[in-house]
Protein backbone atom coordinates (compact mmCIF):
# COMPACT_ATOMS: atom_id res chain seq x y z
CA UNK A 1 0.00 0.00 0.00
CA UNK A 2 1.44 3.42 -0.87
CA UNK A 3 2.76 5.16 2.23
CA UNK A 4 1.02 8.40 1.34
CA UNK A 5 -2.61 7.24 1.33
CA UNK A 6 -3.03 8.56 4.87
CA UNK A 7 -1.64 11.98 4.08
CA UNK A 8 -3.83 12.12 0.95
CA UNK A 9 -6.97 11.46 3.00
CA UNK A 10 -5.92 14.05 5.59
CA UNK A 11 -5.32 16.62 2.88
CA UNK A 12 -8.72 15.90 1.30
CA UNK A 13 -10.53 16.49 4.60
CA UNK A 14 -8.43 19.56 5.39
CA UNK A 15 -9.61 21.10 2.12
CA UNK A 16 -13.25 20.01 2.39
CA UNK A 17 -14.05 20.49 6.09
CA UNK A 18 -16.25 23.56 6.44
CA UNK A 19 -16.76 25.28 8.83
CA UNK A 20 -13.07 24.96 9.62
CA UNK A 21 -13.51 23.59 13.15
CA UNK A 22 -15.04 20.45 11.67
CA UNK A 23 -11.55 19.44 10.56
CA UNK A 24 -10.48 18.73 14.15
CA UNK A 25 -13.04 15.95 14.63
CA UNK A 26 -11.20 13.56 12.32
CA UNK A 27 -7.69 13.62 13.87
CA UNK A 28 -9.18 13.56 17.37
CA UNK A 29 -11.42 10.65 16.46
CA UNK A 30 -8.55 8.63 15.03
CA UNK A 31 -6.41 9.36 18.10
CA UNK A 32 -9.26 8.04 20.26
CA UNK A 33 -9.44 4.84 18.20
CA UNK A 34 -5.75 4.26 18.90
CA UNK A 35 -6.30 4.67 22.64
CA UNK A 36 -9.41 2.48 22.63
CA UNK A 37 -7.89 -0.26 20.48
CA UNK A 38 -4.50 -0.47 22.18
CA UNK A 39 -3.53 -4.12 22.45
CA UNK A 40 -6.40 -5.30 20.23
CA UNK A 41 -6.13 -7.00 16.86
CA UNK A 42 -7.86 -4.99 14.16
CA UNK A 43 -7.21 -3.46 10.74
CA UNK A 44 -5.89 0.02 11.50
CA UNK A 45 -5.92 1.00 7.83
CA UNK A 46 -9.68 0.41 7.74
CA UNK A 47 -10.24 2.34 10.97
CA UNK A 48 -8.05 5.20 9.77
CA UNK A 49 -9.92 5.50 6.47
CA UNK A 50 -13.33 5.28 8.15
CA UNK A 51 -12.38 7.80 10.84
CA UNK A 52 -11.22 10.34 8.29
CA UNK A 53 -14.01 9.77 5.73
CA UNK A 54 -17.14 9.11 7.80
CA UNK A 55 -18.41 12.70 7.82
CA UNK A 56 -18.07 14.60 4.49
CA UNK A 57 -21.85 14.78 4.35
CA UNK A 58 -21.90 17.24 7.27
CA UNK A 59 -19.49 19.69 5.60
CA UNK A 60 -20.65 22.92 4.04
CA UNK A 61 -20.65 22.50 0.27
CA UNK A 62 -21.60 18.83 0.63
CA UNK A 63 -24.78 18.95 2.70
CA UNK A 64 -27.97 20.76 1.57
CA UNK A 65 -28.27 24.43 2.48
CA UNK A 66 -32.07 24.39 2.48
CA UNK A 67 -33.28 23.79 6.08
CA UNK A 68 -36.14 21.56 4.95
CA UNK A 69 -33.82 19.36 2.87
CA UNK A 70 -31.34 19.25 5.73
CA UNK A 71 -33.89 17.76 8.13
CA UNK A 72 -34.05 14.56 6.06
CA UNK A 73 -30.42 14.54 4.91
CA UNK A 74 -28.64 11.19 5.30
CA UNK A 75 -24.98 12.12 5.69
CA UNK A 76 -23.92 8.47 6.10
CA UNK A 77 -25.52 7.50 2.78
CA UNK A 78 -23.76 10.45 1.17
CA UNK A 79 -20.42 9.37 2.63
CA UNK A 80 -20.85 5.82 1.37
CA UNK A 81 -21.51 7.13 -2.13
CA UNK A 82 -18.40 9.31 -2.13
CA UNK A 83 -15.89 7.19 -0.20
CA UNK A 84 -15.12 4.47 -2.80
CA UNK A 85 -14.00 7.05 -5.32
CA UNK A 86 -11.96 8.97 -2.78
CA UNK A 87 -10.20 5.82 -1.57
CA UNK A 88 -9.53 4.63 -5.10
CA UNK A 89 -7.83 7.92 -5.91
CA UNK A 90 -5.45 7.41 -2.97
CA UNK A 91 -4.66 3.83 -4.12
CA UNK A 92 -6.21 2.39 -0.98
CA UNK A 93 -6.54 -1.42 -1.44
CA UNK A 94 -9.75 -2.08 -3.33
CA UNK A 95 -10.45 -5.25 -1.34
CA UNK A 96 -10.66 -3.25 1.90
CA UNK A 97 -13.08 -0.59 0.63
CA UNK A 98 -16.26 -2.61 1.43
CA UNK A 99 -15.05 -3.01 5.01
CA UNK A 100 -14.46 0.73 5.32
CA UNK A 101 -18.01 1.35 4.07
CA UNK A 102 -19.42 -1.14 6.57
CA UNK A 103 -17.59 0.60 9.42
CA UNK A 104 -18.91 4.00 8.33
CA UNK A 105 -22.45 2.60 8.15
CA UNK A 106 -22.16 1.35 11.74
CA UNK A 107 -20.38 4.27 13.43
CA UNK A 108 -23.32 6.10 15.01
CA UNK A 109 -24.50 5.49 18.60
CA UNK A 110 -27.81 3.95 17.50
CA UNK A 111 -26.05 1.44 15.23
CA UNK A 112 -25.16 -2.16 16.08
CA UNK A 113 -21.51 -2.65 15.06
CA UNK A 114 -20.69 -6.05 13.57
CA UNK A 115 -16.88 -5.84 13.55
CA UNK A 116 -14.16 -4.81 15.96
CA UNK A 117 -13.25 -1.94 13.61
CA UNK A 118 -16.81 -0.59 13.65
CA UNK A 119 -17.04 -1.03 17.41
CA UNK A 120 -13.84 0.92 17.99
CA UNK A 121 -14.90 3.78 15.71
CA UNK A 122 -18.42 3.92 17.15
CA UNK A 123 -17.07 4.03 20.70
CA UNK A 124 -14.63 6.77 19.70
CA UNK A 125 -17.43 8.80 18.13
CA UNK A 126 -19.42 8.50 21.35
CA UNK A 127 -16.43 9.83 23.33
CA UNK A 128 -16.30 12.84 20.99
CA UNK A 129 -19.83 13.72 22.11
CA UNK A 130 -18.92 13.77 25.80
CA UNK A 131 -16.68 15.98 27.94
CA UNK A 132 -15.24 19.36 27.01
CA UNK A 133 -14.99 18.49 23.31
CA UNK A 134 -18.62 17.44 23.21
CA UNK A 135 -19.56 20.77 24.76
CA UNK A 136 -17.50 22.77 22.25
CA UNK A 137 -18.84 20.83 19.28
CA UNK A 138 -22.44 21.42 20.38
CA UNK A 139 -22.23 25.05 21.48
CA UNK A 140 -20.45 26.19 18.30
CA UNK A 141 -23.49 25.03 16.30
CA UNK A 142 -25.90 27.46 17.94
CA UNK A 143 -27.63 29.51 15.21
CA UNK A 144 -25.61 27.65 12.56
CA UNK A 145 -27.44 24.34 12.81
CA UNK A 146 -31.22 24.05 12.53
CA UNK A 147 -31.24 21.84 15.65
CA UNK A 148 -29.69 24.51 17.87
CA UNK A 149 -31.49 27.86 17.75
CA UNK A 150 -30.80 28.70 21.40
CA UNK A 151 -28.59 27.87 24.38
CA UNK A 152 -31.50 25.83 25.70
CA UNK A 153 -31.48 23.63 22.59
CA UNK A 154 -27.75 23.01 23.02
CA UNK A 155 -28.06 22.21 26.72
CA UNK A 156 -30.94 19.82 26.07
CA UNK A 157 -28.82 18.02 23.48
CA UNK A 158 -25.92 17.78 25.91
CA UNK A 159 -28.22 16.43 28.64
CA UNK A 160 -29.48 13.80 26.23
CA UNK A 161 -25.89 12.83 25.43
CA UNK A 162 -25.08 12.49 29.11
CA UNK A 163 -28.22 10.44 29.77
CA UNK A 164 -27.97 8.07 26.81
CA UNK A 165 -24.47 7.77 25.38
CA UNK A 166 -22.46 6.25 28.25
CA UNK A 167 -24.77 3.24 28.27
CA UNK A 168 -24.12 2.64 24.58
CA UNK A 169 -20.35 2.22 24.95
CA UNK A 170 -19.25 -1.34 24.15
CA UNK A 171 -15.58 -1.69 25.10
CA UNK A 172 -14.08 -1.63 28.58
CA UNK A 173 -11.19 0.54 27.39
CA UNK A 174 -13.69 3.12 26.15
CA UNK A 175 -15.60 3.04 29.41
CA UNK A 176 -12.41 3.97 31.26
CA UNK A 177 -11.70 6.81 28.85
CA UNK A 178 -15.27 8.02 29.20
CA UNK A 179 -15.21 8.41 32.98
CA UNK A 180 -13.54 11.87 33.18
CA UNK A 181 -15.54 13.08 30.17
CA UNK A 182 -18.81 12.13 31.83
CA UNK A 183 -17.78 13.96 35.00
CA UNK A 184 -16.78 17.06 33.03
CA UNK A 185 -20.06 17.13 31.11
CA UNK A 186 -22.12 16.57 34.25
CA UNK A 187 -20.27 19.35 36.08
CA UNK A 188 -20.81 21.72 33.17
CA UNK A 189 -24.53 21.02 33.01
CA UNK A 190 -24.85 21.41 36.79
CA UNK A 191 -23.08 24.77 36.55
CA UNK A 192 -25.39 25.92 33.75
CA UNK A 193 -28.38 24.97 35.87
CA UNK A 194 -27.11 26.85 38.92
CA UNK A 195 -25.95 29.95 37.04
CA UNK A 196 -28.80 30.45 34.57
CA UNK A 197 -31.47 31.33 37.18
CA UNK A 198 -34.08 29.81 34.90
CA UNK A 199 -33.27 32.32 32.15
CA UNK A 200 -30.93 30.47 29.81
CA UNK A 201 -32.78 31.08 26.52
Amino acid sequence: MPANFRSALQQFIREEAKPIEKYGHQPRLYALTKSIGKGMQYDDDVVFAAAWLHDPGVFGGHRPEDPAALTCWDHVHYACERVPGILSETQFPAEKIPTVLAVICEHQPHDEPTSIEATILRDADILEQLGAIGILRTVCKIRRDTRYATFTDAVQALRKSLDTLPGKIRLESTKRLAEPKIIALRNFLDAVESESAGALF
